[in-house]
């Protein structure tokens, strides 16, 4: 008789896994913590296409584990789609700029067949839309720290990884 195979979970190996990976080298908990929530708040940048280079500048500037802030920036893609047409919304509105008829599609449609004509008529609307992240940005950051924190030293005293935070 064989036994059943047991199939690991998405969660388990894409959130957990490299986190208990990074515990296990010796990085402390809140460092784990910082890395996810710039990992989250960078994953959600309004323009297409940079998040990685985003992530990884803040990353090295920032003395960040890159591991955990990548997974976490790339966890983050559906949210990113999201909240693009958001943050240009909210940024029209914070302006006070004329509402621009947005849709992801069109957009990419429109930036493949003439970036520089593109940037002409959305390079405002997507600077509106990185003005309201910057100001979100530092709420996002400590939000998803404090929550994170708790979470991942309590996994961390569960696998016997505790270390002081210097």
């Amino acid at each position: 008789m064989t036994e059943p195979i047991q199939r690991e979970s998405l969660w388990r190996r894409w959130v957990v896994k490299p986190v208990v990976a990074q515990l296990a080298q010796g990085t402390t908990p809140a460092k784990i913590a910082q890395a996810i929530a710039f990992g989250v708040t960078t994953g959600v940048f309004p323009l297409l296409g940079t998040t990685t280079m985003l992530a990884l500048g803040v990353g090295v500037v920032l003395k960040l584990n890159q591991p955990v802030l990548q997974v976490f920036r790339e966890l983050t893609y559906p949210l990113h789609l999201a909240s693009i047409l958001l943050f240009m919304r909210a940024g029209e509105s914070l302006f006070g700029a004329e509402h621009v008829p947005l849709s992801i599609p069109m957009m990419m449609e429109r930036f493949f067949a003439s970036p520089g004509k593109f940037m002409a008529e959305f390079g405002m609307i997507g600077l509106y839309g990185v003005v309201v992240w910057l100001l979100l940005a530092p709420l996002l950051i400590g939000v998803v720290f404090f929550v994170s924190k708790p979470l991942v030293e309590k996994l961390a005293k569960h696998l016997n990884f505790s270390r002081h935070d210097a």
